[in-house]
């Protein structure tokens, strides 16, 4: 079987990762990369250099990834769309709600498939804690908490914190739990002198019962990407930066110093760093994707996926804007 003939579009910080892994994956010859400021990374390599998306297409592709800027991903994605290719659009899927509902609707008529980019989902640590959550070594869930939290980001940003790095935290917390978001309550502050919010903090729960606290900015002089998933058995701590996993163990041991017993309430038990394979998150995303093109498996995130992230993303600046709780209808 030939390989898929893919192309990208859009050079910058996260378009040279793609062409590296575009390059190394089996199944797959890229073909021309575009984006109409050049390569400045210089990783075009031997394959042509375009400036558009149209050009791009008359490369013959199969399939193409789109990792140009968030407010390019609802026209990039319609042309990929109508000229009948797999694409994956790098997170958020797009700047608002009803664009990603446009993006839905063109890649579903076409029967096509349609991802986003939410590279969390693939990261080992997440898929490893998924799986054993599912597994019931956690018990019943409780609370998901995540901080995401550094330094403002080189690239342009024309999307805030939320909608930039918050719908990592929005969608692999509903992933890890299998169950939407019912409710969000947001505080945002915009503190760098650009014109979007760099720092939330959002609380909400699922529609299963799971309460979830998220912290992200850009604003932190330290890198932190920490999942805390607490249940009846204890606690999971995924890093995934370093995609560590490490399981905090509700003690069997009776504490016998009464007054510390009562502080902890629950008595600490076992702490076990897990050993799990590590590869490449994004190479993971992309041989997801190549093979839900072949048929051989489905689990990329859908652009029906992406489009529910992002409502959550816009309930959290609907809710920072009115100091109001926001339901999420089903």
């Amino acid at each position: 079987m030939a390989n898929l003939r893919a192309g990208l579009i859009g050079l910058g910080m996260m378009g040279r990762h793609h062409a590296r892994v575009l390059k190394e994956i089996d199944g797959v010859d890229l073909v021309a990369v575009a984006d109409s400021f050049g390569d400045p990374h210089g990783v075009a390599g031997g394959v042509p250099l375009l400036s558009s998306v149209e050009e791009l297409i008359a490369q013959g592709l199969d399939m193409a990834v789109v990792a140009v800027p968030t407010g390019l991903h609802e026209e990039v994605g319609l042309a990929l769309a109508e000229a009948g290719v797999h694409t994956l659009v790098e997170k958020p899927i797009a700047a608002s709600v009803p664009a990603g509902e446009r993006l839905v609707e063109a890649f579903d008529a076409k029967g096509l498939v349609g991802a986003v980019g939410h590279i969390e989902r693939f990261n080992p640590a997440l898929q490893s804690l998924r799986a054993r959550i599912e597994a019931g070594e956690l018990g019943d869930v409780y609370q998901i908490a995540t901080r995401r939290q550094g330094p403002f980001p080189a690239r342009i940003a024309d999307v805030g914190v939320v909608k930039d790095l918050g719908t990592h935290d929005i969608d692999l917390t509903a992933w890890l739990a299998q169950s939407p978001f019912a409710t969000i309550y947001a505080q945002t502050t915009t503190r760098s002198g650009r014109p979007h919010e760099d720092m939330v903090v959002a609380t909400g729960r699922l529609e299963g019962g799971v309460i979830t606290n998220h912290l992200v900015n850009w604003l932190s002089p330290m890198k932190e990407r920490i999942t805390i998933v607490t249940g009846e058995k204890g606690a999971f701590v995924a890093d995934t930066v370093t995609a560590d996993l490490t399981f905090f163990e509700n003690g069997t041991v009776a504490t016998q110093w009464e007054s510390m017993a009562a502080f902890r309430g629950v008595s600490e038990g076992n702490v076990t760093r897990l050993a799990i394979a590590k590869p490449e998150p994004l190479r993971t995303e992309h041989e997801a994707f190549r093979d839900a093109i072949l048929g051989i498996r489905n689990d990329v995130v859908t652009m029906r996926e992406g489009l529910a992230t992002l409502r959550v993303a816009e309930a959290c600046l609907e809710s920072a804007a009115t100091g109001s709780t926001v339901e999420l209808s089903a």
